[in-house]
């Protein structure tokens, strides 16, 4: 197997005297799409903000490449190759749709502010090609005809694929996705699953996800890490999962 996209090792955070992460391993491979589960308050969404530097953690390392990225910040992360959505749908409401795109391609505008003061050709020539991918992405997720319409008349379904478009237009290498069906009807979920296959497959990388729907988990994912109080509890493949006692008792039911 070849190495980790994403590789996370002995990682910790401590907030005044409380542990909210502590020791945690694990690993992303090119092309997989791997769960990260556990009950409200389990850890989930801040190991997501320590691997884009929304949080420094208090201990470990996070590798993006092989390339330790601790003195990184978030913007930093994100034009290294890692890109995420959010549990609550963080859109530019009154920006268009494809304004919406545009903004996670900061890493293509190439004019200089004096191109942009004199509307050089440079300048015009990069724009256009921002535009034609931000088209090309918008078709992808089936919201061309929707482009200039601002972002919050977009149904709820249409807006959680537009979230993902734009971290898509960031060119990532790892898709961080948290709690991406929340408030999703069951055939939204279904849709959503296509889609993030689609995303894999099309793109060509690695997906992290955050979910409670556990159908929708274990039905994608290749392989689940559980966390319980900050702590891994488990990891495996979803059959080994289902059948974990731990898992079961901390978090599944029976």
């Amino acid at each position: 197997m070849s190495n980790p996209v994403l590789e996370v090792k002995n990682l910790g955070i401590d907030f005044g005297g409380l542990t909210a992460v502590n020791n945690l391993n694990l690993e992303v491979n090119e092309h997989e799409i791997v769960g990260l589960i556990g009950p409200n308050g389990a850890g989930k969404t801040t190991v997501f903000n320590m691997l884009t530097k929304v949080y420094n953690p208090s201990r470990g390392v996070i590798y993006l490449d092989g390339n330790d990225i601790a003195k990184m910040n978030t913007v930093e992360v994100n034009k290294a190759g890692v890109a995420r959505t959010f549990q609550n749908i963080r859109l530019f409401g009154n920006l268009s749709v494809i304004d919406n795109v545009k903004t996670g391609m900061n890493n293509l505008y190439e004019y200089s502010i004096l191109d942009m003061i004199l509307h050089t050709s440079k300048r015009k020539k990069n724009e256009q090609l921002i535009e034609e991918k931000a088209e090309e992405l918008l078709k992808i997720f089936n919201l061309y005809d929707s482009k200039d319409i601002p972002a919050s008349s977009l149904p709820y379904g249409a807006q959680r694929r537009l979230e993902i478009a734009r971290a898509l237009a960031t060119n990532p290498k790892v898709l961080l996705l948290d709690e991406p069906a929340a408030g999703m009807n069951p055939q939204e979920t279904e849709e959503l699953m296509k889609t993030i296959r689609f995303v894999r497959d099309k793109f060509g990388i690695c997906i992290l996800l955050i979910e409670h729907d556990m159908s929708l988990v274990m039905n994608i994912c290749e392989r689940i890490y559980v966390l319980n109080y900050g702590t891994l509890l488990a990891k495996g493949s979803p059959d080994e999962i289902k059948k974990d006692e731990k898992v079961i008792k901390a978090y599944l039911g029976d």
